[in-house]
């Protein structure tokens, strides 16, 4: 045989070796989610997606159902709402307008919140001449939350009720005074991300919706099923957006009005797959560049706290990663070590556990694929 032909031989076999080797983990992964799917019927259904700069990692799928009747398979790509995930986007956001030079993250939001909303928050003892971004994004400013259980409780009374964010704004300094001056607690809470979008808004000249996606850049980076629902457009692409469920208060996701969780503590409505997607992206600097300003936003505030820049730095499976998770169900992690990005969304809220199990079941079997890929 000619070494040209032993060459091209050699190659062949060896791309059909990696190829059965990836279909091996695409596998196994399913058989992961199959088997938790099993255990937790309850869940409803649960979708997953692995995005990895190894390209053979890179997996997504779904199992299960959209909704409790149970007619219509729950798809790889089928929306739904993320709730508090969309925290870490805000975050990214005002991190590119200080890469842009738009704001320092030590700048105070005193002048840069609408007079309204400033004198509001001065009336109530904030002195939001000592508050800086910094602690709005790390929850770190010592401002009460208005999610309590009379906020819940109020939803619950009318979930149909069209909130506006001036008015979740109001709740939060009815709530009373500040906890504490800022830099002192941690206490994590919505207020502090619509004070973000609201600053977003106003440096840009439009509205937070609008200026994150373009900031973030969700076209040039595929996201064509990420959006705030329903402030912007529906996607031509997609379908109906999952139903996700509370079982313990009797909600129904498709049966409430989103502007409960809409102006930025949560609102954007997307999928597993494009999770991962935006994780996997943000955390290889190709959406903040300026990596020491990336560097930062995964470290923790305070002290007494996990909890960085719209994430928190966790330990996962003996390993450091940066999570979110949201109100439905939802969680995203970066392990920097695999340089991967995990997705998992449970549609029933009272079995998101299952995702952590489930998480760390995929780690596992991306542990040995990785040893005996050596």
């Amino acid at each position: 045989m000619a070494p040209s032909s032993k060459l091209s031989t050699l190659l062949i076999i060896s791309l059909l070796f990696g190829f059965a080797q990836a279909q091996s983990i695409n596998d196994e992964f399913q058989m992961v989610l199959d088997s938790t799917f099993h255990s937790h019927p309850k869940a409803i259904g649960i979708q997953v997606a692995i995005v990895a700069n190894d390209p053979s990692l890179n997996w997504n799928s779904a199992v299960g159902f959209s909704s409790v009747k149970k007619q219509e398979a729950l798809g790889d790509y089928q929306a739904c709402l993320i709730a508090s995930n969309t925290k870490t986007y805000v975050a990214a956001a005002v991190l590119k307008l200080v890469e842009l030079g738009q704001l320092k993250l030590d700048d105070s939001i005193g002048s840069l919140l609408s007079e309204d909303t400033r004198n509001l928050l001065e009336e109530t003892g904030y002195k939001t001449d000592s508050i800086s971004i910094r602690n709005l994004l790390s929850h770190s400013s010592g401002i009460r939350d208005y999610v309590d259980i009379h906020y819940l409780d109020l939803v619950n009374e009318d979930p149909q009720y069209a909130w506006s964010r001036d008015e979740q704004i109001e709740l939060a300094m009815q709530a009373g005074g500040p906890l504490a001056p800022p830099n002192q607690v941690f206490q994590y809470g919505d207020i502090n991300y619509l004070l973000a979008t609201e600053i977003i808004e106003r440096l840009q000249g439009k509205p937070f919706y609008t200026a994150i996606r373009e900031l973030l850049g969700f076209e040039e980076l595929g996201l064509k099923s990420t959006w705030f629902y329903p402030l912007e457009a529906y996607p031509v692409e997609q379908g109906s957006i999952a139903h996700q469920y509370w079982a313990e208060a009797n909600w129904d996701s498709d049966a409430m009005n989103p502007s409960w969780d809409l102006f930025g503590g949560g609102g954007l409505a997307a999928n597993a797959f494009e999770m991962a997607i935006f994780y996997q992206k943000l955390f290889s600097a190709a959406i903040i560049r300026d990596t020491n300003l990336l560097a930062e936003m995964t470290q923790p505030v305070l002290p007494e706290s996990n909890y960085a820049l719209g994430l928190r730095r966790i330990a996962f499976h003996g390993r450091t990663a940066y999570y979110h998770g949201g109100f439905w169900g939802t969680d995203v992690m970066y392990l920097p070590d695999y340089q991967l990005s995990i997705a998992v969304v449970c549609l029933e809220k009272d079995q998101r556990d299952l995702n952590a199990e489930l998480s760390e079941a995929l780690v596992l079997r991306i542990e040995a694929y990785l040893r005996n890929s050596k």
